[in-house]
């Protein structure tokens, strides 16, 4: 059931997201999360008797997000929503239509460091061979697994591909990012290999009369969308054996790490990424730093085996240290 808001408040989230799709270039799906954000904090403010965003105190501020906490929510949607007011609240200030800033100095939710969730090369293997190269679907889904992982494009990129931002000659696949940025990636042999397939074989013959220049098209020669994306990946994690949940992003995540883990250089992972800054990017060296230590753990002969102290006898009589 859809909450009603009150004018006010319903207005001011309109306006706001006007600016934020016309000034900052947000991307839809970045406008949409802010309006279901902005909607429930507007809506529970709105039930405790502030009727417009003017009312609002920051106690109200901070019940709405201590109450969040006690309906479960994740400590990363806590931390979103959080965001989502305080822009919300810069931009009325900006346009005069508050008096004060209430999110002024307002702490924000600490967010716990949790490391993404990657793939390992044998599963990545696994995961790219699973599409059936004989029908025209597997065709494409290889191409495009091929894709994401030798790029390291996020879903929202691959499935906004146009054939023009493919250049197979040199290797390199142009998209538009976060924030409306665009970059150019390399992309690997492999991949090129299974695009050259896909575009001289079977996109033709999936889009048949439907004029279009997305990359990547359903059986019906429409676009892919995102969700199709992502229910086609875990299809064929399943059929690999892969008994874990495998999403898009984790086929991000692990061809950032795979190239950290041989020696690739974190900016050059940064610009490729379409990360904004380097902090963002260097979450994927605590998996890097930690994948050595497991290794360091399981072959350095003083760290995986269990030394008994100096002058306990062994059963030869002599100790370990002494030999």
């Amino acid at each position: 059931m859809t909450t009603v808001l009150p004018e006010a408040f319903a207005n001011s989230i309109d306006n706001f997201l006007t600016h934020a799709l016309a000034e900052q270039g947000l991307a839809t799906h970045s406008i949409a999360a802010y309006r279901r954000d902005l909607g429930d904090f507007a809506g529970f403010v709105a039930s405790r008797g502030a009727p417009s965003p003017a009312t609002v105190t920051r106690a109200a501020i901070t019940v709405y997000l201590i109450s969040l906490r006690r309906r479960g929510r994740a400590a990363a949607t806590v931390k979103r929503r959080t965001a989502a007011i305080r822009s919300f609240y810069r931009y009325l200030l900006r346009e005069e239509a508050v008096g004060s800033d209430p999110t002024l100095d307002l702490s924000p939710s600490k967010l716990p460091r949790r490391l993404p969730r990657v793939l390992t090369l044998a599963e990545v293997e696994q995961l790219l061979a699973a599409p059936d190269p004989s029908t025209p679907e597997g065709t494409r889904d290889r191409a495009m697994l091929e894709l994401m992982y030798a790029s390291g494009l996020r879903v929202s990129e691959t499935v906004g591909l146009a054939l023009s931002d493919i250049d197979l000659a040199h290797e390199v696949v142009r998209c538009v990012g976060k924030g409306n940025k665009e970059r150019v990636v390399p992309v690997g042999t492999q991949a090129v290999r299974a695009l050259r397939v896909y575009l001289a074989k079977v996109r033709p013959r999936l889009v048949r009369a439907r004029p279009t220049q997305a990359l990547f098209v359903s059986r019906l020669g429409r676009p892919l969308t995102r969700q199709g994306c992502w229910k086609l990946i875990r299809r064929h994690a399943r059929r690999a054996g892969i008994t874990r949940p495998v999403t898009p992003h984790m086929l991000r995540h692990s061809f950032a790490t795979h190239l950290l883990e041989r020696g690739a250089d974190l900016r050059a992972v940064q610009e490729m990424l379409g990360h904004a800054s380097l902090s963002m990017t260097q979450i994927y060296t605590h998996l890097t730093r930690q994948r050595l230590r497991d290794v360091y753990s399981h072959a350095h002969p003083r760290d995986s085996m269990k030394i008994p102290l100096r002058g306990k006898p062994s059963s030869q009589g002599k100790t370990q240290l002494q030999r």
